[in-house]
């Protein structure tokens, strides 16, 4: 038997060495094991990271719907497949069973095939968190289409980038969406967004927000009419393995998007395998990520890897503000849900307002913590553990990528011991390396580098959408043979890692290479700090000097500004040395971020080099108003 649920420490390093020693046996066990094929595969991975071209389970036919559905029907057929909690708190909760998630997932697969949908074309879904966003994620998989879902908080100019680069034929979208105590006009965005769009001939639209909408007769239908009028049973088409499952966009540091390409096989193999044993899964347990499935974190941990394991997934609607910041901790006590996954700025922003509403709620149900998009800081890993997880639900500290479609470094819970900032271990079968700048492997521990990775994982994006140029320009040419992640990290004296942070966000300063991360991690530990980020500015005598951005709790407001500025600079010193001190520090009321959270450093970058009025698009941002605000009181 091969080992799908690992139980103790001992065993991650057992099963671990295994996984390294020999990759394509390990894999294979894992896949024959666990899962339904149409055929087996004649070969399990052949690859060449000089081209780059990897191939996992060649030959192999199947349907990933098949293996997320129907094969449940017998022995899960009414158990919770998806648990959808919506926006309005007074409205209830609704529990798909599998037996009901299979039904609509074939009905609306019947529909896109009666609008000419076929095996191959692409498919752009814009919708809110709504449960017609992972009906039609999987209804596109069931008949071979490829699903590029773009975030529905994106702009109209965003959006069409992203459904012409992919030459989608079709958008599904609704008429709105509810975002707290907000209503969004989804569909007037998307008809922003076509008139540049000549490709997409038809328009599905979901009721939502029961709005007055434009509808254009001959390309928009309301989806609702055409569900009731479609069978409920759809054949699955057969899958090869290498057969694309879907494109998901991720900003790129350079202009245009990528389109990263996820396939069949190997992506549903290891993120089911991932969700099993990152989350500790058991048959009766609820699991909520709080991501959206704008994002692969949502593809992988909120789809694709809990259906594939025939779990229970929670799919919240709102925002962790609304009608207070105490929302996720009722809803945890509300459906009693034992694994909970969410990002460092969320568990930043509930930390700022204290515990009282985490103390009106009943906890106990929660058996594992995890954290996803950005390394957690020092304080607010100790706050959700202390908080959250009242000492006994493990934090796994997540680290992975648009393009790695799974987790890739992480601590297995109740086997590998934590440590606050550390996600600690590479996943079962992943290879990591920390490389020097002229491209030397650092082998021993205590060191600090560029993560890389040696060796092909199943769930490996395959290519950039029509740009496999630059999908090897990016990833496979800064060192040979090799994945370069983009990002630093440091192993400890005993092998665990910790993200640095971009490697494009490591300064050089007076000839040192400082990592942007420990910097924030000391400014954030100051007791009137709730979030901090720092960037380079040119700098006569040093190149480089740094500039914090550092926004304040309510504790700090009144606070001394001069007197902040000193003691920031005095935590730096102690903590990292005075090398790595401020120049200038700015108390700003927000920070840019990204919908899925992460801190656009770009923005603050140009700001604070006096480049502000080239900014770009930045309406894509979650927070686009507080970027005049920074621009107005530059230190």
């Amino acid at each position: 038997m091969s080992n799908y649920h690992i139980k103790s420490f001992e065993e991650y390093f057992q099963v671990y060495r295994k996984s390294i020693e020999n990759p394509k046996v390990f894999w294979e066990e894992i896949a024959e094991e666990h899962f339904t094929w149409r055929k087996k595969w004649h070969n399990v991975l052949s690859w060449d990271f000089t081209k780059p071209e990897v191939k996992w389970f060649e030959g192999a036919q199947l349907n990933i719907t098949e293996n997320c559905l129907d094969r449940h029907l017998s022995t899960r057929g009414d158990k919770t497949a998806i648990l959808f909690e919506p926006n309005d708190p007074n409205a209830s909760a609704e529990h798909i069973s599998y037996k009901q998630l299979h039904e609509r997932v074939c009905k609306f697969a019947n529909v896109l095939k009666s609008k000419g949908i076929q095996k191959g074309d692409r498919v752009c879904i814009y919708l809110p968190m709504i449960p017609e966003l992972a009906v039609s994620v999987l209804a596109c998989a069931r008949i071979g289409a490829v699903h590029s879902v773009v975030f529905a908080g994106f702009s109209a100019t965003a959006l069409s980038t992203r459904i012409n680069d992919c030459d989608a034929k079709m958008v599904i979208t609704s008429d709105g969406s509810y975002r707290g105590a907000k209503t969004i006009d989804l569909k007037g965005i998307v008809d922003d967004a076509l008139e540049d769009c000549p490709g997409v001939d038809t328009v599905l639209v979901a009721k939502r927000i029961e709005s007055d909408i434009n509808m254009k007769t001959g390309r928009d239908y309301w989806l609702q009419p055409l569900l009731d009028d479609a069978y409920g049973d759809c054949v699955i088409e057969i899958m090869d393995a290498e057969d694309p499952l879907f494109i998901l966009y991720t900003s790129g540091s350079t202009g245009m998007p990528k389109g990263m390409l996820h396939t069949t096989a190997g992506y549903m193999v290891y993120s089911a395998y991932t969700f099993k044993n990152v989350f500790d899964y058991r048959e009766n347990d609820v699991y909520w990520c709080t991501a959206d499935i704008g994002w692969i974190t949502g593809h992988s941990y909120i789809v694709y890897g809990p259906l594939a394991n025939g779990a229970t997934t929670v799919m919240y609607e709102g925002v962790p503000s609304y009608p207070d910041f105490g929302r996720f901790w009722e809803i945890v006590e509300k459906h009693k849900v034992n694994q909970f996954y969410t990002a460092p700025t969320a568990i930043r922003a509930l930390a700022k307002h204290g515990t009282e509403l985490v103390e009106k709620h009943d906890l106990s149900s929660l058996k594992v913590l995890g954290t996803v998009g950005e390394p957690i800081n020092e304080e607010a890993w100790h706050w959700y553990n202390e908080n959250i997880g009242k000492k006994k639900s493990p934090i796994v500290d997540t680290w992975w990528q648009t393009e790695t479609g799974g987790i890739m470094i992480t601590p297995i819970p109740f086997s590998t011991p934590t440590k606050p900032t550390y996600a600690t271990l590479p996943f079962i079968g992943i290879q990591p390396a920390l490389m020097d700048e002229n491209g030397k492997e650092l082998s021993n521990n205590q060191v600090d580098g560029r993560l890389c990775i040696k060796y092909p994982w199943p769930s490996m994006a395959r290519t950039i959408w029509g740009n496999h140029q630059r999908y090897k320009d990016t990833y496979f040419s800064a060192f040979e043979n090799m994945y370069f992640t983009g990002d630093g990290a440091l192993r400890d004296e005993v092998g665990y890692y910790r993200i640095t942070g971009r490697v494009d966000d490591v300064i050089i300063v007076s000839g040192h290479n400082l990592g942007t991360a420990p910097i924030e991690d000391a400014i954030n530990e100051h007791q009137a700090v709730a979030e901090s980020a720092i960037v380079g500015f040119p700098h006569d005598v040093k190149g480089n000097a740094l500039y914090g951005y550092v926004t304040l709790k309510g504790s700090g407001e009144g606070r001394d500004h001069d007197n902040l500025r000193k003691e920031i600079n005095q935590l730096i010193t102690d903590r990292i040395g005075p090398i790595a001190k401020l120049d200038k520090i700015q108390f700003t009321n927000g920070l840019p971020k990204t919908r899925s959270g992460k801190i656009m450093r770009r923005i603050l970058r140009k700001i604070a080099c006096n480049e502000g009025e080239q900014l770009g698009d930045i309406s894509t941002l979650l927070n686009p108003e507080v970027v005049q605000d920074i621009k107005d009181n530059v230190v």
